[in-house]
């Protein structure tokens, strides 16, 4: 790899021995390796976080019926459900910039 960068530098005519690259193409291999799925995919977890807040302060907060509702449409039924079956709504990523 390193001898592929310096002669991908070469070919451009910018190796300079007193300005060593500073990144190396393994720097961003988490890039390549699937990071960024990860990432977006932690970041989507935040904005349904949010958006579980916002529901529970527009509907009374903390309350028993509240919990369950919260337990029985979404936290019990595993796998893949709509967010909107908890929610009634669409998940909105405004809560998300708000919290």
């Amino acid at each position: 790899m390193v001898d592929f960068e310096y002669q991908a530098l070469m070919d451009a005519g910018i190796a300079l021995d007193t300005v060593p690259p500073r990144y190396r193409s393994t720097y961003f291999s988490h890039i390549m390796g699937g990071y960024s799925a990860g990432y977006y995919s932690y970041i989507w977890s935040e904005v349904l976080d949010a958006d579980s807040v916002e529901w529970f302060k527009e509907n009374g907060g903390l309350l028993r019926e509240n919990g369950d509702h919260f337990r029985q449409t979404l936290l019990s039924r595993g796998g893949y459900v709509s967010f909107s079956n908890f929610s009634r709504k669409r998940c909105q990523y405004r809560a998300s910039i708000r919290a």
